[in-house]
């Protein structure tokens, strides 16, 4: 027992040797083996005398042990294992792992030599031994050796590189493609697999102590070509032992010292992150080298193919597929590191993508599987630094099969929709991918060509096309390729909803990575953004939409002249040029023709050999931009005909080939003796070229006819022999024809499908077609091809990889492939049944409809909705199936997760949800709506209503006999606004039955989904909210007006959301009130009265739970809410719904009057409107709840606006206008005064003084300041308002009622009213009342209108005159308050004095005169002459009427007849003629004639105001006062002057009296009364007031005015003045009695002449003797005239006798 103990001695690597060296000398064979059994012994005494000593200087392989002593003790393991014998080996390989497990083998192991052919280190021996046992072929080596291998890669003391690593991974390959043993061969794969991903693990870290590794799993190797993987027990067997090989111990990591400062295994310190970030700069530490080293070993692995003498080498193509799925692995675990630093991109660019490009020919379905998923891993984590790469490998691998429809391979294709589903995964890709090639003009619209692949797919093979598809196989590309499209597009929905930070996030560490991508995109680190006239800063962020926008509309315009140049060349350029895609030059477009890849070679060379001037140009620039120099010829032309096609037509070749001989001779001046020579055998060649390798040519040119045609083409002499040999052999041997890309072949989009969906129009817009890029083959000219396009576009500006954030990116990409998506989702819901499909294309839409709307993309969204809406066929029940059904709940889950974004979407949802309840109701035997909106339900209605009582079965049944059903089993379109509109169309007994089957598929939705859609409306925002209503009344409108079947279900819906949104803040609730105000107007004013009742009580059902809620004053949301019933009581023409409205309104404002504000308005405007209604019922029951509302509530009315209170008095005058019942008017002028004694009573809520408040009529208070008295005044005026303009109200109750209550008002409550209160209600109020009509105004009198106005003067006058008393008691009660106004009441008097009526004069004057002696004494000088001068201006307009009754008068003829007018019979039938102008002349004279009575009695009128207030007031008159009075005076006698000189007028006026046997007007009495008061006025002032008369010379006045009197007595008389006559006529012997009617009038002017020569005689002797001079030839005049009294006479003597004798006598 103690020998065991000690075997091997102390040494930590001593007790692992010293067990396992006894073991293989005990299992050698003593002859066989006796160099091993030596070397075991000697290795056994060695270990007895070692110990474990950590100060050892040198570093040594065993861990403890000397340097020399471990190439002994290692020896005898590397015999045992190279001894081939499996009990020898087995125990030095088991000793190997043990080593290797436990660290005690340490260092770097290299297999090669030093420079000096040093021998390698025994632990470099020992690894390469073990790699070499594979050979042996036993089953149980084999495991043993891959443990060693992985225990020796996994530990991290050994550092194991270069060709060792090699030498490892080439031994693992051998077992696994030698192996007898399936399991052994798992385990090889699983141990490579596994060393991979440690080596991945350190190379990142860039250490040897990485934490944690992961094991891997069988899962993880996806060659489905093994037969091993389909024995489960293999499979498990290859888990369980790498299982059991990674869950050994680690060893300790090498110390970084035992390498003498080398830095070989660097640790995880900042050494670490430095080699990290250093190695993008510079070298690599030994680990990244070993990792890059064992990458590109792979790669070379995978580049392996058979030879022509082994086609199909199994073990080569197992290698192959290995070293793929191997090169997969690394892909998968690359970190940040690859995606950093230059030489692992540049190895994964060199090698990888080489392999990518070789092996993409290969047909073998398990290398195409893991193409794919390299190509997944390079495009998830390395897209952005393989731009060029991965729009390379995206067409070969991916679209050349997506877009072969006829022949694909079916595996082949499945793999690449597998392939998309899984990019679709990450939402970044798909967005990447747009921005990146779709919208970069040198790349291919890779989304595009995906989206319309995946299209092509999914329609499946035209009918009619010959395919390899089985229709298993065609079906389920179709569902598959449907699939892939509801990924793209739910994976741009997942990527918007991230950007907007909407839903779900997508995971951590997707996020983390795209950052990480990002970042290194945008720093601009491979290239500048691309120069297509954008000049945008490479550092900005690439997010912009508008930088976005202009990169895709240049690549889409700039295909759009690729596409049109390879249709018409010219058209092309001259296109390309006008949009500035091109410069002008002919240098610019040569270089176009020469670098621009999808333009036909064949147009390019039409367009170069064009003979315009232009197009010419061009063809020099282009053939002058190719440098010919040190080319043989055959090579020039080759060269030059690789990029177009040479034209068929001779002109155009002749053309080129002249050029092309030009440019040749000049870049090899030596070559030939002229361009002619050149010319002549390029053309030579070019014949060549198509007879050597045209099939129609049979007999093809010998090489000796070529030289015979060539002989003397160098000016006369013959070319080498050799030369055109070679030349023949070149042309002969190769064809000289086109490059790879030069060729364009257009794809198509198959017409059949566009014409099939009628999407032609649509992919025009949105489908511009791109040159396809096919693999064609890993040949070596593909391959260099390929390889030149990237070394071409490295380090420009197109490789720079952008990476966006803007959600305004999906904009673009939805303009591209929401066409196709929308056809193929469209045509396969409509085609298949297949549940899954229909599954994938309902989810298509519904994440469509998400993306557009968010996006507010309305037209695409719509689309999308309306498609969805209609294959609910809920317009067509009777076909209706489960896809169906579900499209009904894709449609519910639209409405309730992208409400906010739906707008006018709504409108498709909501009636779809209309027709899904009515078909719920039909199916449950409800009577359809239409039932309640009929007249009164007739017996045999009755009698079917009473059936609704029995079951549930029998119930549907009978309801299945309504038409409406029937109806709708007859099934309409979807846009039809009903269903079964062919009402004339048969329904069959199968029909029905499909119908009440359908119905049963309906039950899947409960009616909690539906109203969950409501319900869910509280969550919509302000703009939604307002959406969703507009829409449910726009489907409740078509509802509502279907003349056959009327529903109310959105009716009743509008009703719900409006009680579940009235919450909603101010702003959003009055919008979406406008709409549902609108709403309720509409259908309340219906034909259909029962449909219009119902909605009115719906909206006062509304009204009530709104008003419910409080509402703060200046505030309106009432009103606006109530205005529909204002705006339907307008316009309804129903009284029936008239009668509603005011029970509605009567009864939302008693049973809310507390909460009522701003809808006082509208309750009282609609009143307002009930008072004027035609049926007294409405009437009377509008004034009721007036009567109630004034007498109860009154408070609350006048606490609200003060248009409230206006609009209150408005209502109540309006009810004095009813024409049913004269109590009720008299009522409401009643509640008008009862108002007034409650805003007098106070105690009210008044505003504030200073708020701005709207008077009655729309005045404001003038800008002053109101007192506190004042509080009301918002309310008074509105009241008086009223009352003033019932005043004017043509029946005479309602006027003289409305009158007195206004005055009565005024008197009882003035006395509140500050003075600018009383300014305002004289101004509004007051003056309103006198400003009617009362007379016509000066200058406009016509008979008619005198007739018309005397008719109304009759019922006018009594209210005036009351008016007038009535303002002249209130002025003079409030005088002291109101004394302001003085003016204004003036000349509301004096417009009655001056008035051509003289009951108006009556009035006026009995006003003044009364409000002069009230206010007599309190009156200032000032407000006298406010009195006077008004009288005297009212007196001055009168004048003008004299003028125009002449005018009149002038114009009539009156008939010059004896008998009067009036004895009709004396008249001849001759003269009936005349009888009608007579009849208009004698009217028109008896209104003049009126006129003038009426004027002449307005004067004297006046003249006695005049009279009186002097003689009651003259002590307070000044003498301006008095100047005043006396200007009156005489204006008024001048003109009666005027008047009765008018002679001709009065001749005409006297004989139409005659005729008409009226009174003459008294114009004789006008004037002598005007006279006589004038005359006394002055008499008066100059007897008794001398100062006055001696300010006013009033002395003169009085000679003046009887000078005037006399003259106009003796002109009576027939008498001029003596001196006049003496001068003027010869002397008369005799003078002719005076006529009658002159006697009359002088003895009517003999009273005046009397006072005036009276007044002459008053005169003092002085005065007299001063005034004879002008008086005495009157006085003479009037001896010799004729006097019809003596009284003149006697007067006369007196004055002689008394006054002229005395002063002659003292001349």
């Amino acid at each position: 027992m103690a020998f065991f103990q000690s075997l091997g001695g102390s040494s930590r690597a001593g007790r692992v040797l010293g067990p396992a060296l006894d073991k293989i000398i005990k299992n050698a064979a003593w002859r066989k083996h006796s160099n091993l059994v030596s070397a075991c012994k000697a290795a056994l005494d060695h270990l007895d005398g070692l110990s474990d000593s950590p100060d050892i200087a040198d570093p040594s392989p065993l861990l403890g042990l000397p340097f020399a002593a471990a190439d002994s003790l290692l020896q005898p393991l590397v015999i045992a294992i190279d001894s081939a014998s499996p009990k020898v080996a087995e125990p030095a390989l088991e000793c190997s792992q043990k080593l290797f497990s436990h660290g005690l083998l340490r260092g770097e192991i290299n297999l090669q030599t030093d420079a000096d052919d040093a021998p390698r280190s025994a632990a470099s021996r020992l690894l390469a031994s073990v790699c070499s046992c594979g050979g042996i072929g036993d089953e149980a080596i084999e495991l043993a050796m891959l443990r060693v291998l992985i225990a020796a890669v996994r530990s991290p003391a050994v550092l194991v590189r270069d060709e060792c690593l090699a030498q490892i991974v080439r031994s693992c390959y051998n077992v696994y493609l030698g192996s007898q043993s399936g399991a052994n061969q798992l385990c090889a794969k699983l141990v490579l697999a596994q060393m991979l991903v440690i080596i991945c693990a350190r190379v990142e870290a860039d250490a040897m102590d990485v934490v944690r590794v992961r094991t891997v799993s069988i899962a993880d190797m996806m060659d489905l070509s093994d037969r091993n993987l389909n024995d489960s027990t293999l499979v498990q067997a290859a888990q369980n032992f790498i299982n059991e090989v990674m869950e050994g111990n680690e060893a300790e990591p090498l110390p970084s010292k035992s390498h003498k400062g080398e830095g070989l295994v660097p640790t995880v310190s900042s050494e670490g992150e430095g080699a990290v970030n250093g190695g993008v700069s510079g070298g690599l530490s030994k680990i990244r080298e070993d990792g890059l080293f064992l990458f590109k070993n792979l790669c070379k692995l995978s580049m392996k193919f058979s030879t022509q003498e082994n086609p199909e080498d199994p073990l080569l193509l197992r290698g192959k597929v290995l070293s793929l799925e191997l090169l997969k692995l690394a892909i998968e675990n690359a970190g940040p590191l690859w995606r950093t630093n230059e030489r692992f991109l540049g190895a994964i660019k060199q090698y990888l993508c080489l392999s990518l490009l070789k092996n993409s020919a290969l047909s073998v379905m398990s290398i195409f599987q893991l193409l794919c998923s390299i190509f997944m891993g390079l495009l998830s984590r390395f897209r952005s630094m393989l731009k060029e790469e991965v729009g390379i490998f995206f067409p070969m691998l991916v679209l050349r099969i997506l877009e072969n429809v006829l022949q694909p391979s079916f595996l082949q294709k499945m793999t690449v929709l597998n392939l998309l589903e899984t990019i679709c995964q990450d939402p970044q890709i798909m967005v990447d991918i747009f921005v990146n090639y779709d919208c970069d003009v040198n790349a291919p619209n890779i989304f595009e060509r995906v989206v319309n692949g995946l299209l092509k797919t999914g329609l499946g093979v035209p009918p009619g096309s010959v395919t390899s598809l089985s229709p298993a196989q065609d079906s389920t590309l179709r569902v598959e390729s449907v699939k892939c499209l509801a990924g793209i597009i739910k994976s741009m929905g997942a990527w918007m909803d991230q950007q907007l930070k909407i839903g779900v996030f997508a995971p951590q560490s997707l996020e983390k990575e795209h950052s990480a991508e990002n970042l290194t995109a945008l720093n601009g680190e491979e290239g500048t953004i691309v120069e297509y006239d954008l000049h945008s800063d490479a550092n900005s962020e690439l997010s912009d939409a508008a930088t976005l926008e202009q990169r895709r509309a240049y690549k889409l315009e700039f295909q759009k002249g690729v596409s049109l140049f390879n249709r018409k060349p010219s058209k092309g350029i001259d296109f390309l040029i006008k949009t500035k895609k091109i410069g002008a030059s002919p240098e610019e477009v040569a270089s176009f023709l020469k670098i621009t890849s999808g333009l036909n070679a064949a147009m390019i060379g039409d367009y170069l050999g064009e003979r315009e001037e232009f197009p010419l140009k061009v063809m020099h620039a282009y053939v002058d931009s190719i440098d010919f120099e040190g080319m043989n010829f055959g090579e020039a032309i080759r060269f030059f005909l690789r990029g177009f096609r040479l034209p068929g037509e001779a002109q155009k070749i002749d053309r080129i080939m002249e050029k092309f001989a030009e440019r040749y001779c000049k870049c090899n001046p030596s070559s030939f003796t002229s361009a002619d020579t050149a010319y002549v055998l390029a053309y030579s060649v070019i014949m060549l070229n198509t007879d050597a390798h045209n099939n129609m040519v049979k007999d093809k040119m010998s090489k000796a006819e070529f030289i015979r045609n060539n002989r003397g083409i160098d000016d006369g002499k013959d070319l080498p022999e050799d030369y055109l040999s070679s030349l023949y052999d070149q042309i002969v041997k190769s064809e000289i024809k086109i490059s790879v890309d030069s060729s364009a072949p257009q794809s198509k989009q198959t017409s059949s499908i566009n014409k099939l969906l009628g999407l032609d129009s649509i992919f025009n817009l949105v489908n511009w077609k791109q040159a396809e890029e096919k693999a064609l083959g890993a040949n070596d000219l593909l391959i260099r091809h390929i390889q030149e396009q990237f070394k071409a576009k490295s380090g420009k500006s197109e490789s720079m990889f952008y990476a966006v954030t803007d959600t305004a990116i999906l904009r673009f990409m939805i303009e591209v492939c929401w066409a196709p998506m929308m056809a193929a989702f469209s045509v396969t819901l409509d085609q298949s049944d297949d549940k899954s499909a229909t599954a994938q294309c309902l989810q298509g839409f519904r994440y469509a409809v998400h993306v557009t709307s968010v996006m507010h993309m309305q037209t695409q969204r719509d689309a999308f909705v309306t498609s969805v809406a209609k294959f609910t066929y809920l317009h067509c029940a009777a076909d209706m199936k489960q896809k169906n059904v579900d499209a009904v709940k894709a449609i519910v889950s639209i409405a309730i997760e992208d409400g906010n974004y739906l707008q006018e979407s709504w409108e498709h949802i909501f009636t779809c949800l209309s027709r899904f309840e009515h078909l719920h109701l039909l199916g449950e035997g409800a009577p359809p709506d239409a039932s309640f909106f009929t007249a009164p339900l007739t017996e045999s209605e009755e009698r079917s209503q009473k059936t609704l009582a029995v079951t549930s079965m029998k119930r549907k049944g009978n309801a299945l006999q309504n038409p409406a059903v029937m109806a709708v089993v007859r099934g309409g379109s979807y846009d039809s606004a009903s269903v079964g509109i062919k009402a004339s169309a048969l329904v069959t007994p199968d029909q029905i039955s499909s119908f009440i089957s359908n119905l049963n598929l309906l039950d899947q939705i409960g009616s909690f989904e539906l109203n969950h859609i409501f319900a869910h409306s509280q969550r919509l925002n302000g703009d939604a909210i307002v959406a969703f209503v507009r829409a449910l009344c726009k489907v409740s409108m078509t509802e509502l007006q279907s003349p056959t079947d009327p529903r109310v279900f959105s009716l009743t819906k509008i009703v719900e959301i409006a009680h579940y949104n009235m919450n909603r803040i101010r702003l959003v609730w009055s919008r979406i009130w406008n709409v549902l105000a609108e709403f309720f107007v509409s259908v309340g004013l219906s034909e259909n009265l029962s449909v219009a009742i119902f909605v009115m009580d719906s909206l006062r059902q509304l009204a009530m739970k709104f008003l419910e809620r409080e509402e703060l004053a200046n505030y309106n949301f009432q009103n606006e809410f109530l205005r529909p019933f204002v705006v339907v009581m307008q316009k309804s023409v129903s009284s029936e719904i008239r009668e509603l409205i005011v029970r509605c309104v009567s009864q939302m404002v008693l049973g809310r009057v507390n909460h009522v504000k701003s809808g006082w308005k509208s309750v009282f405007t609609v009143f307002t409107i009930a008072a004027a209604d035609e049926r007294k019922s409405i009437v009377l029951l509008a004034f009721g709840t007036m009567e109630k509302i004034v007498r109860d509530y009154f408070p609350y009315i006048t606490e609200t606006e003060t248009t409230t209170f206006t609009d209150c008095v408005k209502c109540l005058i309006a009810f004095t206008n009813s024409r049913f019942n004269s109590d009720a008017s008299l009522n409401a002028i009643a509640f008008l005064r009862f108002c007034a004694v409650k805003l007098a009573e106070g105690g009210l809520v008044c505003y504030d003084k200073n708020s701005d408040g709207h008077l009655g009529n729309g005045d404001a208070l003038d800008g002053n300041n109101l007192t506190e008295k004042d509080d009301h005044a918002f309310f008074w005026l509105p009241l008086l308002d009223g009352l003033s303009k019932l005043t004017s109200d043509p029946r005479p109750t309602i006027r003289k009622g409305a009158l007195e209550v206004f005055f009565d008002i005024l008197k009882d409550h003035g006395h509140l009213f500050s003075s600018h209160l009383w300014i305002n209600i004289f101004k509004s109020a007051i003056s309103p009342i006198f400003n009617n009509p009362r007379h016509m105004l000066v200058g406009q009198v016509s008979p008619v209108h005198n007739s018309q106005y005397m008719e109304d003067d009759s019922w006018k006058s009594e209210t005036d005159t009351l008016a007038a008393k009535c303002l002249v008691d209130l002025f003079v009660k409030f005088f002291d308050v109101v004394r302001s106004q003085l003016a204004n009441v003036i000349a509301i008097i004096t417009s009655f004095l001056s008035s051509p009526y003289k009951q108006y004069a009556n009035t006026g004057m009995a006003a003044l005169l009364h409000l002069a002696a009230s206010l007599g004494s309190k009156l200032s000088e000032a407000e006298w002459k406010d009195i006077l001068v008004p009288l005297k201006e009212s007196a001055a307009s009168m004048l003008p009427v004299f003028s125009n009754i002449i005018k009149i008068m002038q114009n009539v003829e009156v008939p010059d007849r004896n008998q009067p007018y009036s004895d009709g019979e004396q008249y001849s039938d001759h003269e009936f003629i005349n009888d009608d102008e007579e009849e208009a002349n004698m009217e028109t004279a008896s209104y003049a004639i009126v006129r003038m009575k009426n004027h002449i009695s307005v004067q004297l009128q006046i003249v006695q105001v005049v009279k009186k207030l002097y003689e009651v007031h003259r002590k307070y008159f000044s003498a301006a006062h008095v100047t005043i009075l006396l200007e009156i005076l005489s204006s008024i006698a001048s003109h009666s002057s005027e008047v009765s000189n008018e002679s001709a007028v009065q001749l005409k006026m006297q004989k139409a009296c005659s005729l008409l046997e009226i009174s003459d007007p008294p114009i004789v009495h006008f004037e002598n009364e005007s006279y006589q008061n004038l005359l006394k006025f002055l008499q008066t002032l100059l007897t008794e007031d001398e100062f006055v008369s001696h300010e006013l010379r009033i002395e003169s006045e009085v000679v003046s005015v009887c000078q005037k009197i006399l003259q106009i007595y003796l002109n009576c008389a027939g008498h001029e003045l003596t001196d006049q006559i003496s001068n003027t006529s010869p002397a008369l012997h005799w003078i002719l009695p005076l006529g009658s009617a002159k006697r009359e009038e002088l003895a009517a002017r003999a009273s005046l002449a009397v006072l005036s020569l009276q007044v002459l005689s008053s005169l003092e002797r002085d005065s007299f003797k001063r005034n004879l001079p002008c008086i005495f030839p009157l006085l003479v005049n009037l001896i010799r005239c004729e006097h019809s009294s003596s009284e003149v006479q006697h007067v006369l003597f007196d004055i002689f006798q008394s006054l002229v004798g005395p002063a002659i006598m003292n001349l």
